[in-house]
């Protein structure tokens, strides 16, 4: 949608009926400034004032005039007689009015006759201008009474094109504008065509029709064969600062447009408004659904104390609540509630290493940090060189896939302020981010799909950060940012019917996040894996944003590929557990651990929180007691879907300090 101030007048011309029939009348185009404009051939423009001049030459004309003679100018039209001695009211549409209505002289009026069009001349006798009606009153010779005037109006008043103005350095009559190729002065990539001028009152406003094949914002194409011309339009200020160069020879003018100025009206979603309003109808509905899928889950869930809040509360709260509802990940609470019965050890990677170290470490591929940083490849008959290049390959041909988890699982106990603690995690992406680009040493696009899972509060700093550097280099086609997974709070109980999900009040549920196994699960609900294989990717790597993370690393993918490994480990020594974790699952094996989400290991922690529950018809509000835990809250390590996979396809990187 345009903002307000870029409402356009109409600026076609209007033909004479006959004078029973009454036309409505255009806005008239008026002498526009900033940027000197000619709109028809009494309208100009100019660049360092830049204006438009609106004169819009017509080269309609009767039986007597034809050849260089017939192209005439229209500079207004006869709206409605004024007064009793036969004057005429005027609706301007040029940008010359003084000259046009008040200065004597040869004139000469298009109307239609019996179907006909006929130029006629007349003799203007003078004019004025009426004072609050945008319009001027004119008298021409023949013309006194109120008969005769009303007989005109409809008609056009038109000069001839010879007669327009000279006009100034840097003026340019609109018409002239119109369906001039709009270009990038830095590259000369073509941008668009003029298609209006209009006049907002401070400057001049070109409309620009964009070119079919031009990116949106989002790099995608926007070029699409049911998108109509009024879906691509964008609004460039026509000023100096802006437009510096308009070659009238060659038909092309040159723009240097702010950043984010041929986004800020251009429609991202190209589809009519009536696709739009069906596919608005369409997600309300299937909203709807979810609602009364999720209601029915909370029933059987034994977990109807939730749905009270949609009875009661302000449509904000309730929609909140909704809202909340929808997102709860169904299937992967019902595992989480059975820990309860069967409790598990939190997963330790050490322990697993430990338990399968016969097999795994005995063939484990050890490489120094400062090797792995430093991408040392020694000579081309080397280990090194051989798996490098082959995981180069892998990442040129989209094969490789990388998804960095954002959250912090200690983010709540960190002495660190959030605001330090998020500066910090927004420049060590940076740093790994560019880092991969100096390892691939790629000065173009990374051809590789990247996958950043954040907590929601986090989401928009790492959007912004991603738009700022240009997405690193990455195609943004390829680049997705999500939420991460999160489980509500529960009531500490025996089992999983007598656990409550706890409310922090009536319309908003305790929930924290599952931890770096949620994964699995996201990437389920959101059927990346089956839009990773689409596009051709083999392997996944998961890691964690950590100081020793590589993010498409080649060396890593290379071993893995090599190997025909299913699964490949990067281990450290004095490793952190999830807190530093970085695997590379093969997209077989990884679309296998989505989809078997019941099999993951959920720990369950104890914990203290302050809620509320429904007492009769009222909420009260619930302060734990200090010494007995009142919550739990589950929890899903990556490593636990190691428990899925086979050892035998199953290889280790060792980084040794």
């Amino acid at each position: 949608m345009h903002s307000p101030w870029l409402l356009s007048t109409p600026s076609s011309s209007f033909s004479l009926l006959p004078h029973h029939r009454t036309l409505f009348s255009p806005s008239p185009c008026f002498h526009l400034r900033t940027r000197p404009l000619v709109l028809f051939p009494s309208r100009r423009l100019a660049i360092p004032r830049i204006r438009a001049i609106a004169e819009a030459v017509d080269s309609t004309a009767g039986e007597e005039f034809d050849g260089k003679d017939s192209d005439f100018i229209d500079v207004g039209y006869i709206s409605a007689a004024h007064g009793l001695e036969g004057e005429l009211r005027i609706k301007p549409s040029t940008g010359f009015p003084e000259l046009r209505f008040s200065k004597p002289g040869k004139r000469w009026l298009r109307m239609r006759v019996m179907g006909k069009e006929l130029i006629s001349e007349v003799e203007l006798n003078g004019g004025r201008p009426h004072p609050g009606q945008k319009s001027w009153i004119v008298s021409l010779n023949g013309i006194d009474t109120v008969e005769k005037a009303k007989q005109m109006v409809g008609s056009t008043l038109l000069v001839r094109e010879s007669d327009r103005p000279e006009l100034d350095e840097g003026e340019f009559y609109t018409p002239d504008l119109v369906n001039m190729r709009v270009l990038l002065k830095e590259s000369g990539k073509l941008i668009g065509t003029v298609v209006k001028i209009v006049n907002t009152g401070a400057n001049d406003v070109l409309q620009v029709k964009c070119n079919s094949t031009e990116e949106g914002s989002d790099g995608l194409s926007s070029s699409k064969s049911e998108t109509s011309a009024s879906e691509r339009l964008v609004w460039i200020p026509f000023v100096k600062a802006i437009v510096p160069d308009v070659d009238m020879h060659n038909r092309e003018m040159c723009i240097t447009p702010p950043k984010g100025l041929l986004e800020l009206n251009l429609r991202s979603d190209p589809r009519s408004k009536k696709e739009r309003r069906q596919l608005e109808w369409k997600q309300r509905k299937k909203i709807k659904y979810r609602i009364i899928s999720a209601k029915r889950k909370l029933s059987e869930l034994g977990q109807n104390h939730v749905l009270e809040g949609l009875k009661f509360g302000e449509k904000d709260q309730r929609n909140f609540l909704a809202s909340q509802i929808v997102e709860i990940n169904f299937k992967l609470l019902e595992h989480s509630l059975g820990s309860i019965r069967t409790p598990t050890e939190r997963y330790d990677l050490s322990k697993f290493i430990d338990a399968n170290s016969a097999g795994l470490m005995k063939s484990a591929f050890k490489i120094s940090q400062k090797s792995l940083v430093s991408c040392e490849r020694g000579g081309e008959n080397s280990v090194h060189y051989r798996l490098f290049e082959e995981g180069f390959q892998l990442l040129l041909e989209s094969k490789a896939a990388t998804i960095i988890l954002l959250n912090d699982d200690d983010s709540g106990k960190s002495s660190e302020p959030v605001d330090l603690r998020m500066n910090s995690k927004i420049i060590l992406l940076q740093k790994l981010l560019l880092d991969c680009k100096r390892v691939l040493k790629v000065k173009e696009d990374i051809n590789f799909p990247l996958i950043l899972i954040s907590p929601a509060h986090e989401i928009q700093s790492y959007q912004q950060l991603l738009l700022e550097n240009d997405y690193f280099g990455l195609r943004s086609q390829k680049v997705w940012l999500l939420e991460e997974e999160k489980l509500p709070v529960v009531s500490t109980g025996t089992d999983e019917s007598s656990s409550k999900i706890l409310l922090k009040s009536p319309w908003e549920i305790i929930q924290f996040p599952v931890g770096t196994g949620g994964v699995f699960s996201l990437l389920s609900s959101h059927k990346l894996v089956d839009e990773l294989s689409e596009i051709g990717v083999e392997y996944v790597q998961i890691c964690r944003l950590s100081d020793r993370s590589a993010i498409g690393h080649p060396l890593f993918f290379g071993l893995v590929n090599s190997l025909r490994a299913s699964t490949g480990l990067k281990i450290f020594d004095r490793n952190k557990g999830d807190d530093e974790f970085d695997v590379i699952f093969s997209l077989s094996n990884l679309k296998n651990i989505c989809k078997q989400t019941d099999k993951l290991n959920f720990h369950v922690s104890v914990e203290q929180h302050e809620h509320v529950e429904l007492v009769g018809k009222e909420w009260i509000n619930v302060q734990p007691d200090p010494d007995a835990p009142n919550a739990c809250h589950f929890h899903c390590s990556v490593y636990s879907s190691l428990n899925t996979c086979s050892l035998d396809s199953m290889c280790v990187m060792h980084v040794l300090d």
